[in-house]
């Protein structure tokens, strides 16, 4: 129960004088019963009269004989962490008249504590010092709902605060002791309001500052060192370091950190109190010019509550005045933490401290790694890199560089010491030198199993004036991004070459084929393919067509611009062969081009290329990503006309991390965003959820086309319904089928068989037939979001 404190009976002869030049204050000084229990709090520097008993603010049921007995006193110290309580039921202390504090602070402490019992929260009201010394003669604590507003602050104010003032007359006064103490004169425990549930307490304005006080005493007492969470109390040397602090705890948490609200004094400019806040906290405002935004920005804050808020103390520092730590959202993996806005900062510093410990490592590499001067050298016994049963009966068409098969052969020596899981192949010639070389890694054998459906190999770039062939596999994930699978390069440009390439990528995939490939106009490569993979869909890319047009008609890009969309045009935006015949002879007239060879010959076998021809062939939309940044144009970047080939090795690896990060950025801007609607409709909502946020983009433009396309005809068979329909005001008819037994639908524009999404066309006759939501069949894996799984 705690020491009793012992009746004081001496006075305080030196503070009698400031007792009588004190303001005159009354008060009652009459003492009384109150019919509430007292406060269990341990020390002695309080009293109160004998005449008030300690009993328990409920019912209790005495079981002990320390329970049952009677104490005549009570004692009051320095108020701990909190009054002890036990399923609701617990011991405070009760203020009353008489009851006597060592200093005001202590009184403060225990009118707020039993306050916090009740469920109200108090104010430091009147107060009254001394004209000679200054000290506290008389306090007046109150109820936080005391008195009134003055209605003339809120008179022109847009926004007016919430009336918390009730006139509530609860109070407690505190007066000076000629012997040192302060004694209550004056309990007033009636209020005209209901006070706030017990689990709610603990945000009483009052209590938190209660809360604060404490947590600075134990955050000075304690020698443990900062933990890595954030705490109440805590203190730090400056704002910035209390940002780091958070920004770290943030990362190891999972979120990213936003600077929101600053107080700045109006003296100074210094910061006085700042808040931190998640990066999802708060909504975002609704802006008018919002209406007129064709691709709006995605919607990112959710009113997250998590914060940090820190205070400026009297001597300089900052303290922790509040820390929530829950968050109304998931927070985001490890795996792409590094993604977050506020740690991309922290992230770089620790890729330059890992780069720095990678350099040491490289140094302390063995002489066996770094001195190897030939291939047979440097070949690992449990994998030799080194096809000896693929030898080229002849020698290879182009010859290396001095030295450059032993460059080469460290570099991918090395790689394998680092990633046990990098594979490289080497094909030699007649004369035992480097005829071809072909390599891959983990995370491109990984690539090609969520995504090799369609493969496209370029051989439409050379390195440097040697021109030996740099031959990439690559293909499209599901946010409609380059990715690539493997690379080559080739010093022999012979079928039986590209047929041990092949080979070689099929070993590396664990035999498993592309539904459908895409090559330039090179019958040796054909040929190639049909030996080694004759199962699969084959056709000509209208990328490598249209670079290929570049070079042969420089000299129209440069003298006629218009020439420049008539040809992008008629290569990558007509879908239908009646339409790309039409604006093919368009083009031809207009620019007087019926004697040019070239474009008369790549016309004759437009089927092998032109997007209006081979639609049934799934390829997933991969001619719109190689328009919008190909292999080439991302890697002519990095390179110059007359780097060496280590240069451009470890050139490439630069790029292919570029793109691997890129997915990363769009997995989290996936998993933190949700792409907006164009209006409240179920079939979108179900798109939405299921799509990644780029397709979905796509998907909703179809589905606003289908809004302007009308049913012309219906006719049915059976199960079997044809419709015909049509963009409003346009001629052009398309057929759509739709089976009723089974929910499948096939337009004649055959968009889904070509790039793996309904078309408008599609979604108009789902939508008149009443289908509501996507259909399972018509929502290919590999463009949704669970396309890794």
């Amino acid at each position: 129960m705690g020491e009793e404190c012992k009746s004081s009976e001496t006075s305080s002869p030196e503070k009698s004088q400031e007792a009588t030049e004190s303001e005159s204050d009354s008060w009652s000084g009459s003492a009384s019963l109150v019919e509430k229990s007292a406060v269990e709090i341990n020390g002695d520097e309080c009293q109160a009269p004998p005449e008030i008993p300690l009993v328990n603010k409920y019912e209790m049921n005495v079981d002990s004989e320390q329970e049952s007995q009677s104490l005549n006193t009570v004692s009051v110290d320095e108020l701990g962490p909190g009054v002890p309580v036990k399923d609701g039921k617990g011991l405070f202390m009760v203020p009353a008249v008489g009851m006597e504090f060592e200093s005001e602070e202590h009184a403060y402490k225990c009118y707020s504590r039993y306050a916090v019992m009740e469920g109200f929260s108090i104010r430091k009201d009147f107060v009254n010092k001394s004209r000679v010394t200054g000290t506290v003669v008389s306090r007046r604590f109150t109820c936080y709902r005391q008195g009134y507003r003055p209605s003339k602050h809120t008179m022109n104010t847009r926004k007016p605060r919430k009336e918390t003032r009730t006139g509530c007359l609860a109070h407690m006064t505190i007066a000076w002791q000629p012997y040192g103490k302060f004694c209550v004169t004056n309990f007033e425990n009636k209020h005209n309001h209901e006070f706030v549930n017990p689990s709610t307490a603990h945000l009483l304005p009052s209590q938190k500052r209660l809360a604060f006080a404490e947590a600075v005493e134990a955050d000075l007492a304690s020698s443990s060192g900062v933990d890595g969470v954030p705490k109440l109390g805590m203190g730090f040397e400056s704002e910035d370091h209390a940002y780091e602090f958070y920004n770290s705890y943030a990362g190891k948490v999972g979120f990213s950190v936003r600077k929101d609200y600053v107080n700045r004094s109006k003296i100074d400019g210094a910061v006085v109190s700042r808040r931190f806040t998640c990066f999802r906290e708060g909504f975002r405002q609704k802006d008018k010019r919002d209406l007129n935004i064709k691709r709006p920005r995605k919607e990112t804050r959710i009113g997250c509550l998590a914060q940090l808020v820190i205070s400026r103390q009297s001597d300089g520092s900052y303290r922790v005045t509040n820390f929530e730590e829950k968050h109304n959202h998931e927070l985001v993996a490890a795996c792409r933490i590094r993604m977050l806005r506020s740690q991309k900062q922290l992230v770089a510093a620790q890729i330059a401290e890992g780069n720095a410990i990678e350099g040491r490592k490289i140094q302390l590499k063995s002489a066996y790694e770094v001195s190897c001067n030939s291939i047979g050298d440097c070949v690992d016994h449990e994998y030799d890199p080194v096809d000896q049963r693929s030898k080229l009966i002849s020698k290879c068409t182009r010859e290396m560089r001095d030295g450059e098969a032993e460059k080469i052969q460290q570099y991918f020596q090395s790689k394998k010491v680092k990633n046990p899981s990098f594979f490289y192949a080497i094909q030699l010639d007649a004369d035992n030198q480097v005829a071809n070389i072909f390599w891959t890694d983990a995370k491109m054998v990984m690539d090609y199993s969520d995504f090799g459906d369609v493969l496209c190999f370029d051989t439409t770039y050379r390195i440097s004036e040697d021109c030996h062939l740099f031959s990439p596999f690559v293909g499209v994930n599901h946010h409609k991004q380059m990715v690539i699978f493997g690379a080559a390069l080739l010093y022999d440009e012979t079928v039986d070459s590209f047929k041990w390439l092949f080979q070689k990528f099929l070993e590396a995939m664990s035999g498993k084929k592309p539904k459908t490939i895409l090559t330039d106009q090179d019958e040796i490569v054909s040929e190639a393919i049909s030996s080694i993979l004759p199962d699969i869909n084959q056709l000509v890319c209208v990328w490598h067509v249209y670079q290929r047009a570049l070079k042969q008609l420089s000299h129209m890009f440069i003298g006629s611009p218009p020439f420049v969309n008539d040809l992008l045009s008629c290569f990558f935006d007509l879908e239908e062969e009646e339409d790309f015949i039409a604006s093919w002879n368009h083009m031809m007239d207009l620019h007087g081009l019926w004697g040019n060879e070239w474009l008369n010959k790549i016309f004759e076998t437009r089927e092998q290329w032109a997007i209006a021809y081979k639609r049934h062939i799934f390829c997933a939309d991969i001619k719109s990503v190689q328009l919008r940044g190909s292999f080439i144009l991302n890697l002519k970047k990095y390179l110059k006309s007359d780097s060496d080939v280590l240069s451009f090795l470890k050139q490439l690896g630069k790029m292919v991390n570029d793109w691997q990060y890129k997915e990363l950025e769009a997995n989290y801007d996936m998993s933190q965003n949700m792409p907006k609607l164009m209006g409240d409709v179920i079939l979108l909502k179900h798109a939405r959820d299921a799509y990644t946020p780029r397709i979905f983009e796509l998907f909703q433009q179809e589905y606003e086309t289908c809004l302007n396309i009308v049913v012309n005809q219906c006719i049915e068979n059976g199960s079997l319904l044809e419709y015909k329909v049509s963009i409003y005001g346009q001629p052009r008819e398309y057929t759509v089928s739709y089976n009723l037994s089974n929910n499948t639908v096939c337009c004649s524009c055959m968009k889904f068989e070509f790039i793996g999404m309904l078309c408008s066309h599609a979604l108009k006759v789902l939508d008149y037939s009443n289908i509501r939501l996507l259909p399972s069949q018509y929502i290919l894996k590999r463009w949704t979001r669970e396309a890794r799984v």
